[in-house]
């Protein structure tokens, strides 16, 4: 501490310019030489008091340029002057002050950086005062800047020149390591930015910066992280690597590199260890930003946008060779799953349960990416859940608060953070029995009730993430009926489910048809509303959309909707309104004998052009235990002989008939029971 004293008394002779006293020691608290502890209590300092500035005014636009300004000029004088000194420990703390403060808040860094021969004097000092501990804070504080667009295009010809040198050239490994990264974000950030002020020397280095380059950077960085073992060095090339693996050539070649991988992966800390002034986060961040890079599949587009980039093609087809290159086909999802399966293989599915301990915002939204892209593939689930992923996705979606609803009748919307890991354990849910996923504690089943309400309801979701969603409700509904019942007590999502049972999408409406059936059967409200209640006008509406999705082409719905017309009419009341819409709309027999026996509708009826010849066991048998039902649950006389011939005239008499002829002996007893129940009331009121 007696050496940061002398520094602070130092830099307050300089002068501080608008600089607290009490504050003046953070111009030299950021020195390598510096304790960890020290330099990490200046972060939380120079932090508090930007925040402090831009705090002191609530309004936005021109008081985000003055409280830069008033940063600035706090912060600028003392570090200009300390540029201007020969002095090494000077010069460090003037530029590694500079590298913290970017850190902490760009804008006034940015400022700084770029005031008349700020670059200059950095660069001059290298030259000047060259020594391995200056260099390594310089590369670091070009790195910084190099991230952002302002410096990027501020950056002189004689910077870059000495960035590509020291990127190269340089014996310390640190020194290299921060250049390289240097040299990859303005490389990566020139397709970005309109860089041609930086004029004509500096973007012919940053070509040769460029995609052929980037391949040889890569590789250098990957070799610091293989045999490197200081932790700066290493965090500058993670970095850079997470910048390059973007490109798909280069993910390619990193997913390849066993070594590499299981490396990358062990810097993570496997054991929950006391926070250090130094915290994995940033490392650990930009570990899983380069797994998930390296997990992305290409955007999944919709007719609409397949159709628009389709049509760009074509308007570039002149430019293809620029305009797409080869090294696109590794995007694919054959190299996709590829890469991921190496991934696996090297134990990336470890890293998840520690680095998601870091609970930070970033850390949160790159795990739940990258686990939604693992999980993508229906192989690699099980070994997701072995490694404890689905307790990681409900700590992810746990740890996002869900916005405020805009309106009273709308609902609250999941983070995108969120959202991808809500998605991701859907999918886990779908494949695997709650248990499985979730464990034996039903509290944590009951927990995943909400997030997938609200993708299913989300206005931002899209159709696979609403399909998903119901999917994953209707197999934990399986799992009991208290489960069914939360599931439909669940706000609004009873509403949402009905009116995508007539969304186009097959697969979308036999989910929602699927998830009713089993909230029909585990939950005595849904069962109410469908069959039991006293409002017969919706009972009606209800049944009558239950036989239309008995009458479709997809089997999977048709055997949805007919379990849950079987269930129903256990109900007298359901009976009497399934009664009340055959005496109305003369379409419930024929179905249910379609169901049983397709020959057996009438030629002659208007249904017959348009019978599905299909059948399966099961339709056979919800159609039976329904017209059971219905028939001995009518106890009008009259009602029952109408009716009968209704049922004789649909071909619903013959169906059971030919059952009860052709399968006696072959099914189950039961089954053939309730047919001769059936036809036994038919028959003797005809």
């Amino acid at each position: 501490m007696a050496k940061l004293e002398d520094e602070e008394n130092r830099t307050k002779k300089k002068g501080s310019g608008t600089l607290p006293d009490e504050l003046a020691y953070l111009i030299t608290a950021f020195l390598p030489t510096n304790t960890t502890d020290v330099r990490s209590k200046a972060f939380l300092t120079l932090s508090a008091f930007c925040q402090g500035v831009r705090n002191a005014t609530t309004n936005q636009g021109a008081d985000i340029d003055r409280n830069t300004e008033t940063l600035a000029r706090a912060f600028g004088p003392p570090v200009v002057d300390q540029l201007a000194d020969t002095d090494e420990n000077v010069l460090l703390s003037s530029v590694s002050f500079l590298t913290a403060l970017f850190q902490v808040d760009w804008q006034s860094a940015s400022s700084i950086f770029q005031q008349d021969g700020v670059l200059e004097a950095i660069m001059d000092s290298v030259d000047l005062t060259p020594s391995k501990e200056l260099a390594r804070s310089v590369a670091q504080l070009l790195s910084q800047a190099a991230g952002h667009k302002p410096c990027r295009a501020f950056l002189s010809p004689q910077a870059i020149k000495w960035l590509d040198f020291t990127s190269q050239k340089s014996p310390d490994t640190n020194t290299r390591a921060g250049a390289t990264t240097a040299l990859i974000k303005l490389s990566k950030g020139a397709t970005l930015d309109n860089a041609e002020e930086a004029g004509d020397t500096a973007m012919n280095i940053l070509a040769r910066a460029g995609s052929q380059k980037d391949e040889h950077l890569a590789a250098s960085l990957k070799t610091i992280i293989i045999s490197g073992d200081d932790e700066t060095s290493i965090s500058d090339a993670v970095e850079g690597l997470a910048y390059l693996s973007v490109d798909s050539t280069i993910k390619e070649k990193l997913s390849q590199d066993t070594a590499f991988l299981k490396r990358l992966f062990a810097l993570i800390p496997q054991r929950k260890t006391v926070a250090s002034s130094d915290s994995p986060t940033t490392l650990g961040f930009g570990i899983l930003l380069i797994v998930s890079n390296l997990c992305a599949y290409r955007p999944r587009l919709n007719d609409e946008q397949a159709q628009i980039e389709k049509l760009r093609k074509m308007a570039n087809a002149a430019n293809a060779n620029a305009a797409s290159p080869s090294s696109s086909v590794f995007d694919d999802d054959i190299h996709v799953k590829a890469r991921i399966q190496r991934l696996i293989t090297a134990n990336v599915l470890s890293i998840f349960s520690s680095v998601i301990r870091m609970d930070t915002a970033g850390v949160r939204s790159l795990a739940g990416k990258a686990l939604l892209s693992i999980v993508e593939n229906k192989e690699t689930r099980g070994k997701v859940l072995q490694n404890g992923g689905a307790k990681v996705l409900m700590h992810i979606i746990k740890s996002v608060p869900t916005s405020r609803p805009s309106s009273s009748t709308s609902t609250p919307a999941l983070d995108p953070a969120s959202l991808d890991a809500t998605q991701a354990l859907a999918k886990l849910a779908i494949t695997s029995s709650p248990v499985q996923v979730f464990g034996p504690n039903e509290g944590a089943m009951y927990d995943a009730i909400r997030p997938f309400s609200l993708m299913l309801q989300g206005s931002s979701s899209t159709l696979l993430q609403r399909f998903e969603s119901m999917m994953a409700l209707t197999n934990l509904s399986s799992h009991g009926a208290e489960m069914a019942t939360r599931i439909a007590k669940s706000e609004g999502l009873l509403q949402k489910v009905e009116l995508l049972l007539l969304e186009d999408h097959t697969l979308v409406r036999r989910a929602a048809m699927e998830l009713i059936c089993n909230l029909i059967a585990g939950s005595d409200e849904v069962f109410e509303k469908y069959g039991g209640g006293k409002n017969m006008s919706a009972t009606r509406s209800k049944l009558q959309i239950m036989f239309a999705l008995s009458d479709v082409e997809d089997l999977p719905t048709r055997l949805a909707a007919s379990g849950a017309v079987a269930t129903l009419t256990s109900a007298p009341s359901a009976c009497a309104a399934i009664t009340s819409l055959q005496s109305e709309k003369h379409r419930v027999f024929p179905i249910l004998a379609q169901l049983i026996d397709p020959p057996a509708v009438r030629n002659d009826s208007e249904e017959a052009a348009s019978v599905n010849h299909e059948t399966h066991p099961g339709l056979v048998h919800r159609a039976i235990v329904s017209t059971r039902n219905i028939f001995l649950g009518i106890t009008d006389k009259v009602v029952v002989k109408k009716l009968s011939e209704e049922a004789e005239e649909a071909g619903l008499q013959q169906a059971l008939m030919n059952f009860v002829k052709n399968e006696a002996g072959r099914v189950d007893a039961g089954i053939l029971r309730s047919a001769v129940e059936a036809l036994q009331v038919i028959m003797d009121k005809t």
